[in-house]
């Protein structure tokens, strides 16, 4: 069990509120299949893994986005290599430290549990399931590994069950998600990766009724999807290394190097927002600039409804003012 800091205060509402919503409680950054090879080496010959996850943290770091925890849901390294992990260190420790954010890691099928122990964690190596429970100001984080040793489908064993529903027995104050890298979904838009899925749904979802778990948090896809299981909500991210083309019907599988990008968890009193954030690498088309801000702050809510809600206000008709 790794567990962090006494629980942190709750956000403050924002002063600056414009809508219905106070500010999340709590801020994730969930970023999935990063897939590092030794010596920065890349994926496929092509795939720059290393800069890809560099340009995903630098947008993150430029953002108003101050998550509390950065959350990779596995296949962190893409052969297992110790120096793919010390690599991967290297490049998210120093960002989280300057975020203020716990990193949360989480094993994949491409990972491998005597090296993810020993690099990720600094312990004697253990072929041991790599389980782990974070306190994030009163959020519970889950990590549980779903990995079959050998084998790249998922699967948990008795005792892992066991031990889950033991840690879920005493709620926590603000809930728990649970951080996988075998989503418990179906995948309808890729037949062939039903071959590769988390087996035993039925039983994880046996636990998991009743709860305080809020939501279940994936990768292995390499696309972005959303579903329920369990009746919680789950939401799967897109790798940072490289994605599937679901549309292409003469292929099988198609993995591509476009369409990256990572999810940033909101969570509210009673809601849980995942928002998708693509890497960027493309034209501006419109835009706002952020100067308006302190002008719209100082506004009242009916000259703002006046100015930006009214279809024919000048604002909207780009007329300058």
């Amino acid at each position: 069990m790794c567990l962090l800091p006494e629980r942190a205060e709750p956000y403050p509402e924002s002063v600056n509120q414009l809508g219905q919503h106070p500010a999340p409680r709590h801020t994730i950054a969930h970023i999935s299949d990063t897939h590092f090879l030794a010596e920065g080496a890349p994926l496929f010959g092509s795939v720059t893994t290393e800069k890809n996850l560099r340009r995903a943290l630098e947008q993150l770091e430029a953002s108003e986005v101050h998550p509390e925890a950065l959350v990779f849901t596995g296949d962190l390294a893409d052969l297992g290599e110790p120096d793919a992990y010390r690599r991967l260190r290297a490049i998210v420790e120093p960002v989280a430290e300057s975020l203020g954010a716990q990193v949360v890691w989480v094993m994949g099928n491409h990972d491998e549990r005597l090296q993810y122990s020993r690099e990720l964690f600094d312990i004697e190596a253990t072929e041991a399931p790599q389980d782990r429970v974070y306190d994030i100001g009163g959020l519970r984080i889950i990590s549980l590994d779903t990995t079959v040793p050998g084998y790249h489908h998922g699967a948990l064993s008795a005792e892992q069950l066991d031990w889950l529903t033991d840690v879920l027995a005493k709620p926590a104050p603000d809930g728990t998600l649970i951080a996988v890298h075998h989503p418990p979904i179906p995948t309808p838009l890729l037949w062939a990766m039903e071959m590769l899925e988390l087996q035993g749904q039925a039983q994880l979802a046996d636990i998991l009724h009743g709860t305080d778990v809020r939501g279940v948090i994936g990768g292995h896809l390499h696309y972005t999807t959303h579903s329920v299981f369990a009746g919680i909500p789950v939401s799967v991210a897109a790798a940072t290394c490289y994605t599937m083309d679901l549309a292409d019907g003469k292929k099988l599988l198609s993995g591509v190097d476009a369409n990256q990008a990572f999810n940033i968890i909101s969570l509210y009193e009673s809601q849980v927002v995942h928002t998708v954030i693509p890497l960027l690498g493309v034209a501006e088309v419109t835009g706002f600039s952020a100067e308006y801000r302190e002008s719209i702050e100082s506004m009242t809510p009916e000259q703002r409804r006046d100015r930006f809600s009214r279809k024919n206000s000048n604002f909207n008709r780009g007329v300058p003012e």
